[in-house]
């Protein structure tokens, strides 16, 4: 978003179609995403999860998605992705009270937070976030906590 276009590379996720080897149905792997999510996991902890100890390469090739699962069950004060870029926030500002003089972190801080500002309008225009939800430094650093 805020560094210079260097196009799109990287390999490309495998095609949605459900695996004859894969011995889970829809109904237990919601089950696993509930229990996970209660567990306090994020999002992309439990994929990672999902892939790793119960071989269910993606959760999407069962037409569901792990995070409106977990936004349905477990209710949480932010969405993980804004969360992740709050946290990052805190971490630099305490990082600027030692290095006043870091100026590459001081313009980091300026985009990051420049970020979740219009993040945060998106959320709540779209109801995630309350209406009058607005990012400052202090609230942030309780969120983290």
């Amino acid at each position: 978003m805020h560094s210079r276009k260097h196009g799109k590379s990287g390999s490309h996720k495998p095609e949605k179609k459900r695996h004859a080897w894969l011995m889970y149905e829809p109904a237990e792997i919601e089950k696993l995403i509930i229990k996970l999510a209660k567990d306090s996991k994020t999002d992309a902890e439990i994929g990672l999860i999902l892939r790793d100890q119960y071989g269910i390469p993606d959760v999407r090739s069962f037409n569901m998605r792990v995070s409106k699962i977990t936004e349905r069950e477990v209710k949480k004060e932010v969405p993980d992705d804004i969360y992740n870029l709050i946290e990052k926030a805190v971490n630099l500002h305490k990082h600027l009270n030692q290095n006043h003089h870091d100026a590459k972190a001081t313009h980091g801080v300026e985009l990051l937070e420049s970020k979740i500002r219009r993040l945060g309008k998106y959320y709540a225009r779209t109801g995630k976030l309350p209406k009058d939800w607005k990012y400052s430094i202090e609230q942030a650093k309780l969120l983290v906590k």
